[in-house]
């Protein structure tokens, strides 16, 4: 529940700006909701493919569906990466190169790369 609150605020002080702010937050917010949306299947069906290896797939079709969405996407997909990437480096020991090698799949799916660039070949067609 903080997490939405959190994200209705910023994405209405990042559209007071623009010429209709209010139809612009609107947008914004539908996007960010929808992309965490995106975020949450994509970490879902990894943990449901439990697939070696596939790690930085999910992670690039999480981004990148979220994207997909608009700025607001976008931005939910960022945050969320940068969260989960920060607990990971922090506290579950995987290690700087994990991370690193998990925001640059992040990157390239946030900046419209095909996620498949990291597909494992065997991966089911599922996913």
């Amino acid at each position: 529940m903080k997490f939405y609150n959190c994200m209705l605020l910023l994405s209405l002080v990042l559209c007071v700006s623009s010429q209709n702010w209010f139809t612009d937050a609107g947008a914004f917010i539908r996007d960010a909701y929808l992309g965490a949306g995106d975020m949450l299947r994509a970490y879902s069906d990894m943990r449901e493919a439990n697939y070696k290896n596939a790690d930085k797939y999910f992670h690039a079709r999480g981004n990148y569906d979220a994207a997909q969405r608009g700025p607001g996407g976008k931005w939910a997909a960022e945050v969320i990466s940068d969260a989960r990437e920060g607990w990971q480096d922090g506290i579950s020991g995987r290690g700087a190169e994990d991370t690193r090698q998990d925001q640059e799949a992040n990157a390239w799916g946030r900046s419209g790369g095909d996620p498949n660039r990291y597909r494992p070949k065997a991966l089911p067609t599922k996913y």
